[in-house]
């Protein structure tokens, strides 16, 4: 396994010199397990220069079933800590930002006070990459809506409202709520979900078309040029908890809710520690907002 992570730092690096600076060895070992390597498969992985490096096209075969092999030895690590007791295992999450904000804090205070050595690691993504990084065991499991994608199983945890946000002094702020319709002409400020977004879908049953003038990967930055009087947005509420810009948030009539659930790896090659952290999450749903 040394010597195929080896190859790998070499890849993600460009260079043997900083491959061995990486993983601690000097780069004459880094050389002689990249040599060993290839003797042993019998082809040759890297073309070497004095200042480049870069993979043969055996490399390129090669390297999606090393980088599998990286992620299979990973996972038996993980497996045999957790048999250990969890200790030194990681807990792998494909998230969105709304649930890292105001979902995962405490989950992970409450797991870590039973388990204090379990260590987490997050990726933000959307309803498109999480649900892919769970099948390329990139994460152990994620959130995503069960309507974005009804071709998987998705595990129903939760649903949450979604608001329309205007700047503080637009004229529809003082509204009690707002339609579709009252929003179809404004200029719309779209967080982008991947393949799926609930606004649009109800947007699309409503027969409108809204003025969408930006795409942006970020409920953060959306609630920015809100305030800045850029345009209105659908957000879920539970984003909005906590924020101090000078938005207004209005319901929306008929009522518009997001879905959320969990998609997660093969349970034949979950990690106790993540299954776990799950199980604790469905015990405490009911406390989250």
């Amino acid at each position: 396994m040394n010597r195929l992570l080896a190859f790998l730092a070499i890849i993600k690096t460009g260079s043997f010199t900083a491959a061995a600076r990486e993983l601690g060895y000097t780069q004459s070992a880094v050389s002689q397990m990249i040599n060993a390597l290839e003797e042993e498969l019998g082809v040759k992985l890297l073309a070497r220069s004095q200042h480049h490096v870069q993979l043969t096209p055996a490399g390129k075969q090669l390297l999606p079933l090393i980088r599998q092999a990286s992620k299979d030895w990973q996972t038996t690590q993980e497996r045999a800590a957790e048999i250990r007791g969890l200790k030194s295992a990681v807990v792998r999450i494909g998230t969105i930002e709304s649930i890292s904000a105001h979902w995962l804090p405490r989950l992970i205070r409450g797991f870590r006070q039973l388990h204090p050595t379990v260590q987490f690691v997050m990726l933000q993504g959307d309803y498109t990459t999480i649900p892919q990084w769970v099948a390329d065991n990139e994460v152990d499991f994620g959130f995503c809506n069960p309507l974005a994608r009804p071709d998987i199983d998705v595990r129903y945890i939760k649903s949450g409202d979604l608001r329309a946000i205007l700047p503080a002094d637009h004229p529809l702020a003082r509204r009690e709520f707002l339609t579709l319709q009252d929003l179809a002409q404004e200029p719309y400020l779209m967080l982008e979900e991947g393949l799926y977004s609930e606004p649009l879908a109800a947007f699309g049953a409503a027969g409108i078309e809204p003025n969408i003038v930006t795409r942006i990967h970020d409920d953060f930055t959306i609630m920015s040029m809100v305030e800045a009087g850029l345009g209105f947005s659908i957000l879920a509420e539970l984003v909005l908890q906590k924020q101090s810009y000078h938005i207004r948030a209005v319901p929306l009539h008929p009522n518009l809710q997001r879905q959320i659930g969990i998609v997660q790896r093969n349970p034949s090659l979950m990690p106790i520690a993540s299954q776990q952290f799950i199980d604790y999450m469905l015990a405490h749903r009911d406390e989250l907002p």
